[in-house]
């Protein structure tokens, strides 16, 4: 066993650093898209990132960031860290599999012989190293992202466990509890998929202590599991913010204390009680002093008191109760509940408590009122609703609504019936700074009521309708009240059809049998499938392989195994589960970690179509349980070849070079596609928006989505770029917390112009102001009888825009809460425009800018907020909004935009008519500032989202061109094409086919500067992918063609439109292509496909 013991550790670091080279060596070196800059930034300067925060991550990436030797390098460093969390994931992997292969082929107590030894430790090799060259978690290997941190602790986890099981016997063996009970508790500060263990451990445990443990058992430990997750999911992790609220409430609001003290107070009170309670227990001297303090401590920390107000307090009154009996039951002459075993219950919540205090950072960060502080959690409500996360949609999960269900109206007729929820407190404003602390009701969290409800239900979000009834080929339903409900059939078919296979088994099926290519897919058969590689399977599955575009082809996401991890984790979950009783016990608990870890997330999600990004790292620790199946086939063909008479030795030399074969593909398919060591594109398309705001004046940049914000926050907070800029997130500017932050200054940055009373913004007022034109006539006709009053009660003029937001949005009345106009003016100060810096499209400037609400019914907190600081900033201060923000975020305020850069900035001129282009700035940024991530590099990966960043910036730089030319600057025109040749490559990033990604405007900018030949190669380029596509669609068999019509006619719309461009241009071209033009048409109308 010695023999053995060092052999498996020193395997385990063998894997571990083979894991740690290939992470590190392929790690971007700086931020990733998405949620990565913000974790990086919530690191290295320890601010508060979005709900439900990463404590313990930001903990350890702030330590990990020391070791960097810039700032540019501390991205980098935080990425290291997930690389090396990895890579420890990776060897505990190995461990969990040679521990679970050895109980299976090593009997008790006897020896191990050299062929068990090498089949042991390549089973653990090879399901290690399936799982370190598996998409989705060597996607999170690289990044810093919670995701890798959140998969070493569920293989610690499991691990330990399994540590026990081998200790179980021994004095002191229940420490290994107490520290997975401590671990747990510090993943919550990373994230909750951790939890989702639990089930496996409860299993491990049971067997080990009832040897001969049958089914009814096994279902009673399990939902003796299910009551543990749910217990610390909405137990600990709420109820000690239930708890410490009282005591908050109880020492500011009764007792007139500060803020703060009752928090403090409650948690020294829990502290001393755990202390008492595991005194009492060790001592095991009074078993009534035992139980009450026991039960002192299980109130304290919230679990028992279920929901909110009196209703919670007598739930938990009841469960105590309860908890006391059971607590003095006998079993014979033996307690049923031993000291032993409460002890150990009260280390455990000790323990997971104090992992769990990692949130206190949150709190003491959130205080210090950091640049970025999402939530504002500086007291313990706030941390509550943080933790709730109840800034995010909630789905119904059990029982609720469908999509076409319609809203429970109230018994007076006249409104709809919400459900009261928990009361959510705010700091009292104080008028003066001598009033005493205090917190008031803001209100209480509501729910729609609606009358058609059902069991399960999967379908529904009425905004994703559409969707529904598409994926479903319509949906028939049955009537109920009048309304077309979704059968329950209808209801499990969209749950198995799309939330289980296309949200769940698809993404299992890239890693363990092949992923067609790294497009995320809405359902289309060119787009994100799993294939095997084996021909007849995916052109039966997809049409025929061959005939896809040569970009789709070329794509470095397309990852080929044959479906060899797949029949190897097959192989091993069926030798697993046939190997005696011992095996079944296995067996069933890696299915529940595999299970709670995928198809349990699936049915708690409860996903709507549509979804931004491809979910797959939701479910890495489903596919490390996989993993450890497939290191188990790996004894199934052992033993196989054993049964063919081969020495011991021999089968297991033989089983694992055949075996070791399979991680050695996936890493020659999966290792282009995940080598991220020369991309730049987030930090330096970050810094490409900060650039496009012009040096002076302190400028605004409104954005919208992660990818428009995040990497602009981490240029500023790490990199230290713009600081003197400020970012404003419109969809954050909705909410309270946010607008304070953005009137507080932050680095260089004053704070935005926001002149409002905290009171008149705070959450719950002034939400949402209806827009009310008819209101206009009766305002005009006040003013013309009695003007004096009027002016008196509306100012000088009612629609200009600080009268509408002084007199009518912040008005104390409520009649008065609307905007009278859909018009709104502002006064121009022509002084301050001309020393502004914007570029003037008109010779003269007018007397006042208009502002058009026509089209809309209302206009929300943050369209208000935008507009203040428009009324404010007297143009000095530039304002501008992203070009990537959607025109539904900016009213309609893109009449009044000129593009500088990335941007388009707000200027009291009307556009619309010409003059919406800043050529010369845009080109100064462009050719001298802009930065281009690497893109250039031959064989650089770039995936989805880069290059749909990169397709934005050629875009951008197209209509540069095209503005240079129109404007008679051709010199400069030629230059900016050439340029974006130069920085945006062909080779990397195809010219494609969509006016919306450059190409075509770059084609049409070369004819106009006389380059026919460039331009001629451009189009045959974009031809011939829009034919390939349209072949590709045509070759389908009728359903799926039927399917994907629209796409073949979106494709035949944009040859007609390369056509109409190239009559004029190139009339030569335009009809030698005219009659492969028609040849395609015909044949899609033959099909049954119509062109509108």
């Amino acid at each position: 066993m010695k023999k053995f013991r060092l052999v498996d550790n020193t395997l385990g670091w063998l894997a571990f650093l083979i894991a740690a080279f290939v992470y590190c060596s392929t790690i971007e070196p700086t931020a990733s898209f998405w949620d990565c800059p913000e974790f990086i930034t919530t690191g290295y300067k320890l601010e508060v990132g979005h709900p439900p925060g990463a404590p313990f991550f930001a903990l350890t990436a702030n330590l990990f960031s020391h070791f960097a030797s810039d700032a540019t390098q501390v991205a980098r460093m935080v990425n290291t860290m997930s690389a090396l969390l990895s890579a420890t994931c990776i060897m505990f992997l190995f461990w969990t599999i040679s521990h679970l292969a050895r109980k299976l082929i090593v009997r008790d107590g006897e020896d191990i012989s050299m062929g068990k030894l090498i089949a042991i430790e390549g089973a653990a090799m090879v399901g290690a190293l399936i799982y370190t060259f598996s998409d989705t978690f060597w996607f999170s290997a690289v990044e810093g992202e919670v995701y890798a941190y959140s998969s070493a602790f569920t293989a610690v986890v499991f691990w330990l466990i399994l540590k026990w099981e081998d200790n179980a016997d021994k004095p002191h063996a229940d420490r290994w509890l107490v520290l997975i009970a401590y671990m747990t508790g510090l993943s919550i500060g990373v994230h909750l998929l951790n939890l989702l263990c639990i089930p496996a451990i409860v299993l491990v445990y049971y067997y080990k202590r009832v040897p001969n443990a049958d089914l009814k058992g096994s279902l009673l430990a399990l939902t003796i599991s299910i009551v543990l997750v749910a217990a610390v999911l909405w137990g600990v992790v709420p109820g000690i913010i239930t708890v410490g609220g009282f005591f908050e409430l109880l020492f500011t609001n009764t007792l007139g204390m500060p803020f703060n003290t009752g928090t403090i107070l409650y948690i020294l009170l829990l502290i001393g009680s755990f202390i008492w309670a595991i005194a009492e227990t060790y001592k095991d001297s009074n078993l009534r002093r035992q139980n009450i303090a026991f039960l002192i401590a299980f109130a304290l920390i919230g679990i028992p008191f279920v929901g909110y107000g009196w209703s919670a307090f007598i739930v938990g009154v009841v469960i105590l109760t309860v908890f006391y009996f059971v607590l003095n039951m006998k079993r014979g002459k033996e307690l049923l509940v031993s000291a032993r075993m409460k002890n150990t219950a009260l280390l455990c919540m000790l323990m997971m408590i104090i992992g769990y205090a990692s949130y206190a950072e949150i709190v003491i960060r959130s205080t210090a009122n950091p640049p970025m502080d999402q939530n504002s959690p500086e007291d313990i409500f706030t941390l509550g609703s943080y933790l709730a996360r109840d800034q995010y949609e909630d789905s119904p999960k059990l029982y609720g609504q469908a999509y076409t269900s319609q809203p429970k109206v109230a018994e007076d007729g006249r409104h709809y019936e919400i459900k009261k929820g928990k009361p959510v407190y705010e700091r009292k404003e104080k008028a003066s700074p001598n009033e005493p602390d205090a917190y008031f009701l803001v209100r209480n969290k509501t729910s729609q009521v609606f009358e058609q409800n059902m069991f399960f239900p999967r379908m529904w979000d009425n905004a994703h309708a559409q969707d529904y009834e598409q994926i479903m080929g319509g949906i028939e339903g049955h009537d109920v009240d009048g309304v077309k409900m979704p059968t329950q059939m209808e209801n499990m078919r969209f749950f198995l059809s799309y939330q289980c296979n296309f949200m769940y088994w698809r993404y299992f099926l890239w890693n363990f049998a092949g992923r067609q290519n790294d497009l995320q897919s809405f359902g289309e058969p060119e787009h994100g499938n799993w294939i095997t590689g084996i021909s007849f399977i995916d052109n039966m599955l997809y049409g025929d392989q061959d005939l896809l575009p040569d970009e789709l082809k070329a794509n470095k996401g397309h990852n080929v195994f044959y479906c060899l991890p797949l029949l190897l984790g097959l192989f091993g979950l069926f030798w697993q589960a046939w190997r005696g009783r011992r095996g079944i016990q296995q067996f069933w608990v890696v299915f529940f970690l595999f299970f709670m870890t995928g198809l349990a997330i699936v049915i708690y999600l409860n996903q709507t179509p549509g979804q931004p990004r491809e979910r797959d790292y939701s479910y890495a620790g489903s596919f490390y349980a996989y993993a450890i199946w497939c290191g188990l086939g790996v004894l199934a063909i052992y033993d196989w070849l054993k049964k063919l008479k081969l020495s011991g030795t021999t089968a297991a030399a033989i089983a694992s070079a055949a075996s070791i074969i399979v991680p050695i593909q996936m890493a020659s398919q999966t290792w282009d596609d995940h080598d991220r060591s020369n991309r730049y594109t987030c930090r330096d398309f970050g810094q490409n928006y900060l650039n496009s705001m012009q040096e002076k004046g302190n400028p605004i940049v409104f954005t919208n989505g992660d990818n428009d914000t995040f990497p602009l926050w981490y240029n500023q907070d790490v990199e230290g770029v713009r600081t003197d800029t400020r970012v404003c997130n419109l969809s954050y500017l909705q909410t309270d917390w946010y607008i304070d932050q953005m009137r507080r200054p932050a680095y260089t940055s004053p704070s935005v112009p926001i002149r409002w009373n905290r009171l008149d913004y705070i959450s719950g007022t002034n939400e949402y102001i209806p827009i009310e034109p008819n209101l206009k006539q009766q305002v005009q006709e006040m003013y013309k009888e009695n003007p004096e009053q009027a002016r008196k009660q509306f100012g000088e003029d009612p629609f200009e825009l600080k009268n509408v937001l002084k007199y009518w949005v912040r008005a104390k009345d409520p009649q008065f809460h609307r905007i009278p106009t859909d018009t709104l003016y502002m006064t121009i100060d022509k002084a301050a425009v001309r020393r502004s810096g914007m570029m003037m499209p008109a010779d003269s400037i007018p007397d006042r800018m208009v502002i058009s609400l026509a089209g809309k019914e209302g206009l929300l907190k943050n369209d208000i907020m935008m507009l203040e600081m428009i009324a404010n900033c007297n143009w000095t201060r530039p304002l501008y909004v992203a070009v990537t923000v959607g025109s539904d975020n900016f009213m309609n305020l893109g009449d009044n935009f000129i593009q500088e850069g990335l941007l388009n900035r707000i200027t009291p001129f009307n556009t619309r008519k010409g003059g919406s282009f800043d050529s010369e700035k845009t080109y100064n940024v462009m050719m001298n500032k802009f930065r281009w991530g690497g893109v250039a590099t031959k064989g650089v990966y770039l995936d989805e989202t880069v290059i749909r960043m990169c397709y934005t910036h050629r875009r951008e730089m197209a209509q540069l061109a095209m503005n240079l030319i129109l404007e008679g600057k051709k010199d400069k025109a030629l230059k900016v094409l050439e340029k974006a040749e130069k920085v945006l490559p062909t080779y990397n990033i195809p010219l494609s086919f969509s006016y919306v990604k450059g190409g075509p405007i770059m084609a049409d900018a070369y004819y106009m500067l006389g380059k026919k030949a460039k331009a001629e190669a451009m189009y045959n380029d974009m031809w011939k992918t829009s034919v390939q596509y349209i072949r590709y669609y045509l070759s389908l068999p009728e359903r799926t063609f039927n399917m994907n019509m629209s796409s073949c006619a979106m494709h035949l719309q944009i040859l007609y439109q390369y056509i109409r461009a190239n009559e004029q241009n190139n009339p030569r071209w335009a009809a030698a292509h005219n009659n492969e033009f028609l040849g395609m048409l015909k044949a899609y109308e033959t099909r049954g496909g119509k062109m509108q």
